[in-house]
């Protein structure tokens, strides 16, 4: 039987030895389903599964002078089988075998990388919890806005990787179909028992039709799922290489001892890996649309398909394969420092409370245009000042008229910010 993957061997899947070894399952198995349905002896089944057997490199050989690689394996295989190998491949075309290893091969892997997924979720959710109360100041558009918690922040990126998850899981479903129906997809020289059989003992499904091949709408659903899985990671890669910069230094990449960061510049510690992750998210999607591109063929097959499919799909799986191994690496390692987060929550000198001071206005009766004016003038004065916002705001006579010292103090306490963070663990199950 096919080997069962148990480690994170995503390289092993899309060798030639793993692919030949599936593909000969396939045949061994539409032997045997023929030889239930009578069309071949029971006995040549048996010596067939006896004595297959393929030799890489022998079917290399065979390949340069027939320039057919289903052909030269068959004809591998027949060196090892002899007088029986004449059942082999009875009915069946080419892509029957190929596409239907693929297949298993898109299934063996997408399981590893829902395996890699869920092991970043659980260092996602130990580190959101870690950092739950630890209090950031959130930007938009890179510019100081309200404070946050950086456990939120953590708590968002498992939220994406859970829907992640949903979406690898559809993923997987999609191209877990096999077909074993002959030339043009009507089993013309082959019982729809021979496909039934073959996929259920591969732990697929028969695809409910098929032309010579099956339809790449369903390959470029799990190479498009991959590449929105390496964009996030990317997204998460982006927002750690923000933290790391020198003037913010909130968070940044575990350093190793021994490790160098420049040639020319011996304090350099730079985002090395947030980086390579950032840029690899972009090979992934331009994968994807090669896949995209593989959905329209000609009729009822062309193999303009083919080529392109033996670089984007292993390549894409082990290149995700990597990427989440590296960036479970990082978040298990994230280096954070709530005392830089505090730091730079001052920065503004108290203005990220400023919509808390507009609100309270409004809530005492003042026009909210009126009092946006108001708290706008005075934050204008504190970005050319650098005065701290409180005081200017106890010193303006409008605003004092309608919200006294103590209120004001209240507005300005950091634990009004964070109130609600317990239901936001609550809602994302963490």
């Amino acid at each position: 039987m096919i080997a069962r993957y148990t480690r994170k061997e995503m390289g092993a899947i899309w060798s030639e030895e793993n692919k030949f070894r599936i593909w000969l399952e396939i045949e061994l198995l539409a032997c045997e389903a023929q030889a239930e349905l009578g069309v071949i002896p029971k006995e040549a089944v048996k010596a067939i599964r006896e004595k297959a057997s393929f030799d890489v490199e022998r079917i290399d050989e065979i390949e340069r002078t027939v320039n057919h690689d289903v052909i030269a394996f068959l004809t591998n295989v027949g060196e090892y089988v002899g007088a029986e190998s004449r059942f082999i491949h009875l009915g069946m075309t080419s892509s029957d075998v190929l596409d239907t290893a693929l297949a298993v091969q898109m299934k063996q892997s997408g399981e590893l990388l829902l395996n890699d997924l869920k092991k970043l979720s659980e260092i996602l959710a130990r580190r959101a919890k870690e950092f739950k109360y630890t209090i950031t100041v959130g930007r938009t558009h890179g510019i100081h806005a309200e404070p946050t918690t950086f456990g939120l922040k953590l708590a968002l990126w498992f939220d994406e990787t859970e829907r992640n998850i949903k979406r690898l899981e559809h993923a997987i479903e999609a191209v877990s179909f096999g077909q074993i129906s002959g030339a043009v997809g009507t089993y013309e020289h082959l019982d729809p028992f021979v496909e039934r059989y073959v996929c259920e003992k591969l732990g697929l499904k028969p695809a409910p039709i098929s032309t010579q091949i099956l339809q790449r709408d369903n390959h470029a659903e799990f190479l498009t799922t991959i590449a929105l899985i390496g964009s996030s990671l990317e997204k998460f890669a982006i927002e750690i290489r923000h933290l790391q910069k020198t003037e913010v230094l909130e968070a940044e990449e575990y350093f190793s001892k021994g490790q160098k960061g420049s040639s020319a510049m011996p304090h350099k510690r730079n985002p090395i890996t947030c980086e390579r992750v950032a840029g690899l998210a972009r090979v992934l999607r331009g994968n994807a649309h090669a896949a995209m591109e593989n959905i329209s063929l000609w009729h009822e097959r062309d193999i303009t398909h083919s080529s392109v499919e033996r670089i984007v799909v292993p390549d894409s799986c082990i290149l995700l394969d990597y990427m989440l191994a590296q960036f479970t690496k990082i978040v298990d390692n994230l280096l954070v420092y709530p005392e830089n987060m505090l730091r730079n929550l001052e920065l503004t000198n108290g203005l990220i409370f400023s919509q808390s001071v507009l609100l309270a206005l409004a809530k005492k009766g003042m026009k909210r245009e009126d009092a946006y004016a108001a708290v706008q003038k005075a934050a204008m004065d504190v970005w050319q000042s650098k005065k701290n916002f409180k005081e200017v705001l106890k010193e303006d006579e409008t605003i004092r008229a309608v919200v006294n010292e103590r209120e004001l103090d209240e507005l300005f306490d950091l634990k009004k910010s964070i109130k609600n963070v317990e239901y936001i663990f609550e809602r994302v199950g963490l």
